[in-house]
């Protein structure tokens, strides 16, 4: 895929390397010229512009584009790059970052944004995670599709413990996508028994998360 990432700061050019590592194309586009360090990330083609603006996107060639990151430390601008991206050149993906908690509420489609990271809740969830039993964490938040990926470690008294995936009264609307057992993660089955610590990772619409922590954290 070829991937335009805006904001060639340590977030930009870490998530470029990666992605060139992983076989991709990848443009860095970035309007601060000490910014642009093409002997960080060798392999990827670099601009000079501003990302903001259209001229710089014509430029870049965003309309070849698969994916498009916003990931400068900009919450306005990241939220114009997506805009950008999807209503002028029609990027099939935007993914983009957020910087402040209190403007996630922006990142949704109607700004183009189809993914939105918040680093800092990222990291509370990350640390819940690691501490909580029993609790539902939301991990993240898929935009478009308008449900979460969650994180619940089935405590001893768990009603479910025990019982086989395909025998637990999943909500509807809510899929186990994956089990980490002692370590190790895998794609859970039909006959799987769900065993205590088991932490149980779920894509679940917002409106049943309460439901569905009700359902695996509290004892008959």
């Amino acid at each position: 895929m070829r991937i335009a990432i805006a904001g060639a700061g340590s977030v930009g050019r870490s998530i470029a390397q990666e992605l060139l590592d992983n076989g991709h194309e990848v443009l860095l586009i970035d309007k601060t010229p000490g910014a642009v360090r093409i002997d960080s990330v060798p392999n990827a083609e670099w601009i000079q512009a501003d990302a903001c603006e259209i001229t710089s996107l014509e430029e870049a060639g965003l309309a070849q584009c698969n994916v498009v990151v916003a990931a400068t430390g900009d919450d306005k601008a990241n939220l114009v790059v997506s805009l950008l991206a999807k209503t002028e050149y029609g990027v099939p993906k935007t993914v983009a970052r957020v910087n402040n908690p209190r403007n996630e509420w922006m990142f949704d489609e109607a700004w183009g944004v189809d993914v939105a990271v918040s680093t800092p809740r990222l990291m509370t969830a990350l640390i819940e995670e690691a501490v909580s039993v029993g609790d539902l964490v939301r991990i993240f938040t898929f935009q478009q599709g308008h449900v979460n990926l969650v994180e619940i470690t089935l405590p001893s008294d768990s009603p479910m413990v025990g019982d086989r995936v395909a025998d637990v009264p999943w909500p509807e609307g809510c899929v186990l996508v994956a089990i980490i057992r002692e370590g190790r993660p895998f794609a859970p089955t039909a006959d799987d028994p769900l065993e205590t610590g088991d932490e149980l990772l779920i894509v679940a619409p917002a409106e049943l998360e309460d439901v569905l922590e009700d359902l695996l954290s509290h004892s008959r």
